[in-house]
């Protein structure tokens, strides 16, 4: 890649890893050549720079390769961060990376199970819903004190965990509408109702090799 050219971001973009990727990237204002991915058609570039084959995958200009999405995240914000995503108003950077922690290796685990049980043997959906609607719970108490999981205003926890209570929102729409969970449905309705995050979800046509990605944001 030569030093001139943009970051690329392999991304697809129904998945919460690429969706808290693209909206720090967003946040920031760093630009990248986002490159859309077939997941049942993985390009051969990406899985060269990430042979684990998962999105987001952002490989920068001096041929590096980030390939987590919360590494994506706060290289972007490292970089820029105008709306103070990495420093909260209220706690810290790393109480907002353990809640992010709680999410990905807690929460997600329950949340596969309770959306696509027939993956794993012997999964009871409804058991990971229970379970998975503990740590819901938990973001419930964090948002009847404040708007945001961390203040007043939106940090990276709140982009990088809201994607997957989003997901698990979908699952069932009725039954999470009947949950004892208002503040947690306001701050979801928020964000998904946000700019930022229609410009996050903007539909592009898959990459194909040889072609120019999109600058991204544009």
């Amino acid at each position: 890649m030569p030093a001139t050219a943009l970051p690329v971001l392999y991304s697809f973009r129904r998945c919460p890893y690429a969706m808290r990727a693209r909206l720090a990237l967003l946040a920031s204002g760093q630009r990248c050549e986002l490159r859309e991915v077939v997941l049942k058609n993985k390009p051969a570039e990406m899985l060269a720079a990430s042979p684990e084959g998962t999105v987001p995958v952002l490989v920068l200009a001096d041929g590096s390769v980030l390939a987590q999405s919360l590494e994506i995240m706060r290289w972007a914000l490292g970089r820029s961060d105008p709306l103070r995503w990495l420093a909260p108003e209220a706690g810290t950077l790393d109480e907002m990376l353990a809640l992010v922690t709680a999410c990905d290796d807690g929460f997600k685990p329950e949340l596969d199970r309770y959306k696509y049980p027939e993956r794993f043997d012997g999964a009871a959906p409804a058991e990971a819903r229970a379970r998975g609607a503990q740590f819901l719970l938990r973001l419930e108490q964090r948002l009847a004190a404040t708007p945001q999981l961390f203040g007043t205003e939106a940090a990276l926890a709140d982009a990088a965990v809201m994607p997957f209570v989003r997901q698990f929102a979908m699952v069932e729409p009725g039954w999470f509408a009947q949950q004892p969970w208002p503040q947690l449905r306001a701050w979801l309705a928020g964000w998904t109702a946000s700019a930022l995050f229609e410009r996050a979800m903007h539909k592009h046509a898959p990459w194909r090799s040889g072609e120019a990605g999109v600058v991204f944001p544009s």
